[in-house]
């Protein structure tokens, strides 16, 4: 173990060998294998970011250098990254889901020399790109265990410890001298964006920009070594970078990993989180799963699951706002027991709150939380601010809004309505890419990107992107993302996406919920018919249509939708439509799209459905 008294301040490693001084035989990580989950102490953690960086050494990593990590979240990520940043190398993370065409690409433009794998099934995928990566010079898979091959040296981890083991045994303090030279200003990572506009640019995080961001975190949402967190966005990017690992970890919280992103319901019965970080989707399709499950029972159970709601948020608002709750001890037992319980329970019975962020939140999924005694608390930032700019918390937050800035972030909207932000999280720069950082940081100002607003109490209101923004051939500027949310908060929507840029008026994809579309039918006795015949049939297409009027009705003349398609499949990760914290692709889905949205702009096309009164 490294002598404490030696280590320089301010970077990620030895923040975390504090935590380690302190905590020591306590938990650090749990990871399931089955039904159970394993256990990880800070300790045995520690041994093992030893043995990483150690054995990465004896590969001949040296400071500065790019080392690449593809893997689902689990807890040989964390090992490898901090083992990485012990030898003042640079973390070069890669979504495990990312194509072939993208992991070339960040491996190309990083320069990465060793690339590290989860498993064989990862190494048989991207090993095709193997011979066109000149710069890669090595694989280490975290499991399995492959020949040598001609071109790249593979290993799995246990092999890594013991080759690190060997080279230390006559070089007491290596690890010690390591770390002793690492400067807040040092490259941590490079992180690529997802890529919604163009290919992905790599974005430079320094280990002050992390502890930074941890630092004006901490000022508003406490978590301390009684929490637990479950992990289960992408560890490869930056909001559960931050938020779901470092942020819990440097405050002692315990961190368990999913499963996998479609267990997450079923981990969470097992761990009892306290806290988890999730975006939008997430809390979207567990509103929607209530609300079916809702509508698909009895009247009177519906009625007393409203009726419950009502109560639940007075109770939350005596726990948060201090409002005394205008019901009595009675109502209270009947709705916690009745339902309140049952529906937290599902989410593991423990949550204190969930932070969101990665994009909008619709401020009625937060309500109905709220109203379920859960609070979620909306921040936002990007990849290129380490991440977060402004968060709510438990003591000042607004539903609709994104909170208030960190206190080392500087926040200011320019007169064309984007937040810039300047300050110690602001980026170094995009990775060889001059003139793209030329473009984001002028005089200091990172140009987000994103059109918002400060209310009267100073929360930040983010209103849409700026170039999603749209433009009607009449000259009028509409947000896409306003609409969208209003018609997304009825969970009878899945996805929708707005179009009409240089378009006399506007149309809508939607991709409807199936299960609600399948008891409309049955309600119809539309049930014989497929699912894609009930979805062009006249009686499901006037129900969207009134129900869309209605939902609309309040917007300007020129907001209005005039024509809508409804759509079988959602858009997909796979598919290449969302983009891997699941933002929608626009480009993408307008040319795959085309025909229809075409067909949508002809005026003798009777196959969608139209506003005739507009």
């Amino acid at each position: 173990m490294p002598d404490f008294d030696k280590l320089p301040p301010k970077n990620i490693v030895n923040t975390f060998w504090e935590k380690v001084k302190k905590y020591g035989s306590r938990t650090a990580l749990l990871s399931r294998i089955g039904e159970k989950y394993n256990v990880m102490t800070w300790e045995s953690l520690a041994q093992k970011v030893n043995g990483c960086a150690l054995g990465l050494h004896q590969l001949k990593v040296q400071r500065g250098d790019r080392i690449a990590l593809l893997s689902e979240n689990r807890p040989e990520w964390v090992i490898t990254d901090l083992a990485i940043l012990s030898l003042g190398a640079v973390v070069v993370p890669i979504y495990p889901t990312a194509s072939l065409e993208d992991v070339k690409h960040i491996l190309e433009n990083s320069g990465a020399e060793i690339l590290f794998l989860s498993t064989l099934a990862q190494f048989e995928r991207i090993s095709p790109i193997f011979p066109m990566i000149n710069c890669l010079r090595g694989v280490v898979l975290f499991d399995e265990h492959l020949p040598s091959t001609e071109k790249n040296f593979i290993k799995n981890m246990n092999e890594l410890f013991e080759t690190g083991r060997l080279g230390s045994l006559n070089n007491d303090g290596l690890y010690e001298r390591m770390i002793l030279q690492i400067h807040p200003e040092d490259l941590a990572t490079i992180i690529y964006t997802s890529g919604t506009t163009g290919p992905a640019k790599g974005v430079m995080l320094t280990h002050r920009n992390f502890l930074e961001n941890c630092q004006g975190a901490q000022e508003l949402i406490k978590i301390s070594e009684c929490d637990l967190a479950l992990s289960f966005l992408p560890l490869s990017h930056v909001f559960e970078r931050l938020a779901g690992y470092y942020f819990m970890l440097f405050n002692g919280a315990k961190i368990a990993y999913a499963q996998s992103m479609q267990t997450v319901v079923e981990d969470m019965g097992i761990t009892h989180p306290t806290v988890a970080a999730a975006v939008p989707r997430f809390y979207e399709k567990v509103y929607a799963k209530i609300i079916e499950g809702v509508k698909s029972g009895p009247p009177f159970r519906e009625k007393i699951f409203f009726w419950a709601l009502s109560v639940g948020r007075k109770i939350s608002d005596q726990k948060y706002l201090k409002i005394k709750a205008d019901v009595g001890p009675l109502q209270i037992f009947l709705a916690e027991k009745l339902v309140l319980q049952k529906i937290r329970r599902v989410l593991g019975g423990k949550i204190r709150f969930f932070i969101s962020g990665g994009a909008p939140l619709n401020k009625e999924i937060a309500d109905f939380f709220y109203s379920l005694g859960i609070l979620i608390l909306e921040g936002y930032g990007l990849t290129e601010t380490s991440p977060v700019i402004t968060v709510n918390s438990e003591s000042a937050f607004k539903f609709g809004t994104v909170g208030k800035p960190l206190s080392p972030c500087k926040v200011t909207i320019a007169e064309d309505g984007e937040i810039l932000t300047k300050g110690p999280c602001v980026m170094s720069g995009y990775y060889r890419n001059p003139q793209a950082t030329a473009e984001a940081i002028i005089d200091g100002w990172f140009y987000t990107g994103d059109i918002g607003e400060f209310d009267s109490e100073g929360y930040l209101k983010i209103t849409d992107r700026k170039k999603d923004i749209i433009k009607t051939s009449g000259g009028k500027m509409i947000s896409p993302q306003n609409i969208e949310k209003l018609i997304l908060a009825d969970s009878f929507y899945s996805q929708v996406v707005i179009l009409g840029d240089k378009r006399n008026y506007i149309v809508a994809l939607i991709v409807p919920n199936k299960a609600r579309v399948l008891t409309l039918a049955k309600q119809e006795s539309l049930e014989d018919l497929s699912y894609e015949s009930l979805l062009k049939h006249p009686q499901i297409m006037s129900f969207f249509e009134g129900d869309l009027r209605h939902k609309i009705a309040s917007l300007a003349s020129f907001e209005q939708i005039k024509y809508f398609t409804l759509l079988p499949n959602e858009f997909t990760q796979d598919s290449g439509e969302l983009t891997p914290t699941l933002k929608v692709k626009r480009r993408v889905i307008q040319e795959r799209y085309k025909d229809r949205i075409e067909s949508m702009y002809a005026t003798s096309s009777f196959s969608q459905a139209a506003f005739p009164s507009l």
